[in-house]
């Protein structure tokens, strides 16, 4: 249920504003799929860069968790305020301890849209620089490598620790493009291989034309972001190396060999190439400024084919970049530019011009600058659940399609059934005002064209049943459950992704307060309560798909076999509904909140398991989808043999996509199609 569920991308409509208060669950998904590009709200990000000035007065005042403090076991141990910023390096690296495969970049995609629009709350005190960055890397097309294994429902601190260190330019940068690109950095002849992704890069040597701050940088870090090749000068122009070329040139301008530089002048680094914006700080609009911080774009150098090293840089798979190699080339990921270590309070080579037409133009090979890296800001990128959220957002967006699309489903099969519209009549779903239930029956009513009050069955005949199978008749009410779990899911993640909930947090009021929020119960809850009512509705399904094959309640063969005695028919697609069903009860019956977790010394003694319970939400919506595919496959095929089929949109386009032959033949080809139908369905 991975390309069916796409929200298609609005034409005219290529933005999506960010302001850490109205991003909606269809815009994320927008955001995720690249069918959009982030627009940052001005009023925003200055309300987080106002918060970012508070949060320094306040932590020159007092202790602030994991700012002036260890964190978990370590809270009460003191920071020294010098080494604040260090200290928020070491944070980074040693929680970036993800395991388990890469997770799909949709999925990366869009925890990077979360985390920006919650930090653009304001309530976290980190530098707007990350919040530019993170846009960026949405605009451009890029994303940082995170493992699926490390959240439990307090945290993704893993993941995010794995994205800061992307942002700081200590991992690579990782896109769907398909084919492996250069690395951005120094050349490699006389140094020796890059490290793998996930794994510091070397600091620049002091004097090698990266102009330091005022406070240089610490080891593994540096104070432009630009990691000097062998031609390096004394100027600070940075040009990135050329196919050609053996890496950056660093000279007085911001390029050499055939194109001028940004920066003011020629460059002087052998196979350095001028590339717009690249001059540092420039002697134009293009040039970046330096010590600001603020976003940036860099280009990767371009590939050379062959070996294990592209534009005398080694390759991902060279250098062993990816932990999971076969799911890394199962996603098609490219390493792009990771143009050096960050820098740490230092002056950093920022903010470029505006680059790209409205709307978003991603350049192949454009990554973002390196973010410095300051005092507080480290926490306030770890401490929060925008991996788990990101991932029960795509989810839950794919179930709310597959329970759209049952009410087609489901119509169909009545109508195969000749079943009663008293179960679905207005009055009766009025007399328990359950929003969902009266929801689900209203719509099979609209799809069927049946009137809100049936008209009063006549005297009882033999050949009239007076109550349908509970797959028919109980179908509103359980249905109708899961469309309420569904909305309420759906509002959690509204509130999640549009609030702050860093730890510690700063309100309005600019005060500093240390919480709980984090703890993503509400979430798994939701995410469990889902789970459960989808398996629900996931076994009428079956029992209505079964109902289908027996003659007692449709007039038709057993199992709408129309060939020679003993034809088996649709048959075989009970046991195939049955196995899907028993794969999407193993997601359901062991609730991911019921877990429990003892940690960090004892301090953090519970769990809420968001994350896990996101992950059985994709798998019990790709089972159901399969079990919904089977009866689709099956209702057409017993309405083509009904003596009168209904008219109307739904069995139209039904019919017209799924093949007509009778004959018992292999049906795998009908239930991919059936299960591709499902979206269009859920659109009538």
């Amino acid at each position: 249920m991975d390309v069916p569920t796409r929200v298609a991308p609005n034409a005219g409509d290529t933005r999506v504003l960010l302001d850490g208060r109205g991003l909606t669950l269809p815009d994320l998904v927008r955001l995720a799929d690249a069918a959009a590009v982030p627009a940052v709200d001005p009023g925003a990000l200055d309300r987080v860069r106002r918060a970012r000035e508070t949060a320094d007065r306040l932590a020159a005042t007092g202790r602030w968790y994991g700012r002036g403090t260890g964190v978990g076991a370590h809270r009460s141990v003191t920071v020294d305020p010098a080494d604040e910023t260090a200290h928020g390096l070491r944070l980074l690296r040693s929680h970036a301890g993800g395991a388990g495969s890469l997770l799909p970049a949709r999925t990366v995609r869009a925890m990077l849209a979360v985390r920006a629009n919650q930090l653009l709350a304001a309530g976290s005190g980190i530098h707007p620089s990350f919040v530019t960055a993170l846009t960026e890397a949405l605009r451009l097309g890029v994303h940082p490598a995170v493992n699926e294994y490390g959240g439990v429902g307090t945290g993704d601190l893993t993941a995010l620790a794995q994205t800061a260190l992307t942002l700081l330019g200590e991992r690579r940068w990782l896109t769907g493009e398909g084919a492996l690109a250069a690395t951005a950095g120094p050349d490699t002849s006389g140094d020796g291989p890059l490290p793998a992704a996930g794994e510091a890069l070397a600091p620049v040597p002091a004097g090698a034309g990266a102009e330091a701050g005022a406070s240089g940088a610490p080891a593994g870090g540096t104070a432009t972001g630009a990691r000097p090749g062998p031609g390096a000068g004394p100027g600070s122009g940075v040009g990135l190396g050329s196919a050609a070329g053996p890496g950056w040139g660093v000279g007085p301008g911001s390029g050499a060999g055939p194109g001028p530089g940004e920066g003011g002048g020629p460059g002087t680094g052998p196979g350095g190439r001028g590339s717009t914006g690249e001059g540092v700080p420039g002697g134009g609009p293009s040039g970046y400024e330096a010590g600001s911080g603020v976003g940036g774009v860099l280009r990767a150098a371009a590939a050379s084919p062959g070996g294990g090293r592209l534009g005398g840089v080694r390759t991902a798979l060279d250098a062993g970049a990816a932990p999971d190699r076969a799911r890394l080339g199962a996603e098609r990921a490219t390493l792009t530019a990771a143009p050096g270590p960050g820098a740490v309070d230092g002056s950093r080579a920022g903010r470029p011009a505006s680059r790209g037409a409205p709307g978003g133009d991603r350049r192949a090979g454009e990554v973002p600058a390196p973010v410095t890296l300051r005092a507080g800001d480290a926490l306030a990128l770890l401490s929060s659940n925008a991996l788990a959220l990101a991932q029960a957002a795509l989810a839950g967006h794919e179930t709310e399609v597959l329970l759209r699309a049952t009410h087609a489903v489901a119509a169909l099969s009545l109508a195969a059934v000749s079943g009663s519209p008293e179960a679905y009549a207005a009055p009766v779903h009025a007399l328990r005002p359950y929003p969902g239930p009266a929801r689900a029956a209203a719509e099979v009513r609209r799809l069927l064209g049946l009137p809100d009050r049936p008209t009063a069955p006549g005297p009882l005949s033999s050949d009239r049943r007076i109550q349908d199978p509970y797959g028919f008749r109980a179908f509103p009410q359980v249905h109708g459950a899961a469309l309420d779990a569904s909305a309420a899911l759906r509002r959690i993640v509204e509130v999640e992704i549009n609030c702050p909930t860093e730890n510690p947090v700063l309100t309005s009021d600019g005060r500093l307060h240390h919480h709980g929020g984090f703890f993503a119960a509400p979430l798994a809850l939701a995410l469990d309560g889902l789970n459960l009512a989808l398996l629900k509705t996931a076994q009428l399904s079956a029992a209505r798909l079964s109902a289908l094959s027996r003659p007692d309640l449709t007039g038709l063969p057993a199992f709408l076999a129309t060939g020679p005695a003993g034809s088996s028919g649709t048959m075989i697609l009970e046991y195939t509904a049955t196995s899907a069903l028993a794969e999407l009860r193993s997601s359901a019956a062991a609730p991911a909140s019921a877990g429990h977790a003892v940690l960090s010394h004892g301090l953090e003694e519970a769990a809420g398991f968001a994350g896990q319970a996101a992950r059985q939400t994709a798998r019990a919506g790709t089972a159901y989808a399969t079990v919904l595919a089977c009866e689709l496959v099956v209702a057409v095929r017993a309405l083509r043999l009904h003596r009168a089929p209904p008219a109307g949109p739904v069995f139209s386009l039904a019919a017209s996509a799924l093949p007509a032959d009778p004959e018992d033949r292999p049906l795998t080809g009908d239930i991919a199609t059936a299960t591709e139908l499902l979206p269009r369905l859920a659109e009538l």
